[in-house]
């Protein structure tokens, strides 16, 4: 069981299974949502998360067509992408969890578009853009 919250503690959950496809995104969209040169982020099965305190204090904003964002109304930490095409699956902000994931970013994705003022020093693969399987 991982657990995860937002800054103010207001909004926590739990995932009971795995985190995936873990990555690195330099889209200009996470940079903008996350004030950050990229997103570390995974994906979850949806039926093994669940809120644990807060899920009312939750909104969404939908980022890009089907691409819900879901933060923090208090403190606007950045939680969770929910996706109208596969809702069996959510896009988690690593940032958030409060244990450790077990596995590492295996990827940077959308450098094509990464900040100029960012330089990437590890070895990673780096993808110009997205990766269809990453969620």
């Amino acid at each position: 069981m991982l657990n995860g919250s937002c800054l103010c503690q207001g909004v926590g959950f739990q995932i009971a299974g795995p985190v995936t496809d873990l990555l690195y995104c330099h889209c200009r969209m996470c940079r903008k949502s996350h004030g950050s040169a990229f997103r570390a982020r995974g994906s979850v099965r949806a039926s093994e998360f669940s809120w644990t305190r807060g899920a009312g204090l939750v909104r969404y904003y939908e980022s890009s067509p089907g691409q819900h964002r879901g933060f923090c109304s208090v403190c606007g930490s950045n939680l969770l992408t929910r996706f109208d095409a596969d809702s069996t699956i959510l896009g988690l902000a690593l940032g958030v969890l409060d244990d450790d994931p077990g596995s590492r970013p295996q990827c940077h994705v959308h450098v094509g578009s990464k900040a100029p003022w960012h330089e990437i020093t590890d070895a990673l693969p780096r993808h110009p853009e997205g990766l269809t399987t990453a969620g």
